[in-house]
């Protein structure tokens, strides 16, 4: 049985995708529900009320759908973090500070 024709990164991206805009849409309704900064107040009395919860929540949406995906990317790993690592342990050299002549500069006239 063949799986969807997406690779399984564009469909890990459309999944979290959905969940940082449904998180988005959470925030939102906590938003006008607490009614912070009067919120609620300004959405239901305004003509373009809609217009204004509908870009609240797809710009947030965009917002927590780069955080979500970003999050689920960087906790994506193959190998644990048991080992040692950070590279070769060479040893620090020490430099000393080397006086160099200067000339004097010359004026411009």
């Amino acid at each position: 049985m063949q799986e969807s024709g997406l690779p399984k990164l564009v469909r890990h991206y459309i999944k979290h995708v959905l969940i940082g805009f449904l998180a988005s849409a959470v925030f939102v309704v906590m938003l006008l529900a607490f009614n912070i900064g009067n919120l609620w107040h300004l959405i239901s009395t305004s003509p373009v009320g809609l217009l204004a919860v509908l870009m609240l929540w797809i710009f947030n949406g965009i917002v927590f759908a780069g955080v979500q995906f970003g999050i689920s990317i960087m906790c994506m790993s193959d190998d644990d973090d048991d080992t040692p690592g950070g590279g070769l342990r060479a040893p620090v050299r020490e430099y000393a500070p080397v006086r160099i002549p200067v000339s004097k500069p010359r004026r411009m006239l």
